[in-house]
């Protein structure tokens, strides 16, 4: 995703310099008309704005707080510091604190959409951010996305991304559960696959991961993975009892994710969970509920 966002900075005519811990992404960028630099902070010297996207809150820390990290750099005054991942929204208000007391403008910006997107520009980003702030970095923000939804003060963008997150996940588990009732069933897939995708339950993820599902196309084209959807799941949850909300069908996908990744599927696409499904005996469903 952080590859294709790079890409179409470059393609608007932005002067970019990056740092990415994947050397071969960076020689891409390079090729393209890139600086590649060999710290977060050598990237960040004299910007006007730096734009992150990492997996974790570990590697955000890393690039962030780190010596040679984005926080130990001189930016060009009243620069923007947007984060783009989907991390603990804990983290990003702790972030958020240290960029602006280092006179940054903070803009809290996951994305939400699939890598075409991204290298299409037509992303959306859930934004949480002061008003003046944002509207002072639309134009920056254009050049990645199709539409800016902003969702209240920095912080607000993260709550909602983890909240998404945690309701796909819900709905790619329900579904391999429904594709496992058909199955055993004897009920022709294909025609499953096409009743879900003009009923009620159709969503855009629902009728995708359906297709893979019933594909078995789990190892090729992956586009998320079991292991960072049960990060985004395990963020989600500590956030839900921070606000006293228990969460039960997120625990419940959280734990079919997790098994997934215990049985070695941990980077393959997240369509992969109805193998778990399969798996599942009424005993074992009646124990997870409880």
């Amino acid at each position: 995703m952080g590859l294709r966002m790079a890409q179409r900075l470059l393609n608007a005519g932005h002067d970019l310099r990056v740092y990415s811990r994947t050397r071969a992404k960076a020689t891409i960028l390079r090729e393209a008309g890139a600086r590649v630099c060999d710290t977060p902070r050598e990237a960040c010297a004299g910007a006007a704005a730096v734009i992150a996207m990492t997996a974790d809150d570990a590697s955000s820390r890393a690039v962030w707080s780190r010596a040679d990290g984005i926080l130990a750099a001189q930016f060009a005054p009243l620069a923007f510091a947007i984060e783009c991942s989907t991390l603990s929204h804990d983290w990003v208000m702790e972030l958020s604190a240290e960029a602006q007391a280092r006179g940054l403008r903070y803009i809290d910006a996951p994305v939400t959409g699939l890598p075409e997107h991204a290298a299409e520009g037509t992303l959306m980003l859930l934004v949480g951010a002061d008003t003046t702030d944002l509207d002072s970095a639309r134009p920056l923000l254009g050049a990645i996305s199709q539409r800016i939804l902003r969702l209240g003060g920095v912080g607000a963008g993260t709550a909602y991304k983890l909240i998404a997150n945690m309701i796909g996940a819900v709905q790619i588990a329900s579904v391999a559960e429904g594709l496992a009732i058909a199955e055993r069933a004897g009920i022709d897939l294909a025609v499953v696959a096409e009743a879900i995708a003009a009923g009620q339950a159709a969503s855009p993820q629902v009728v995708r991961n359906a297709n893979r599902m019933i594909a078995g196309d789990h190892e090729q084209n992956i586009v998320f993975t079991p292991v960072l959807r049960l990060k985004d799941i395990d963020y989600a949850l500590k956030f839900a009892r921070r606000l006293g909300i228990g969460s039960p069908f997120g625990r419940l996908a959280a734990s079919h994710l997790r098994r997934l990744c215990d049985l070695g599927h941990t980077h393959a696409n997240e369509s992969k969970i109805i193998e778990v499904a399969r798996l599942q005996t009424p005993e074992a469903g009646s124990d997870e509920a409880g």
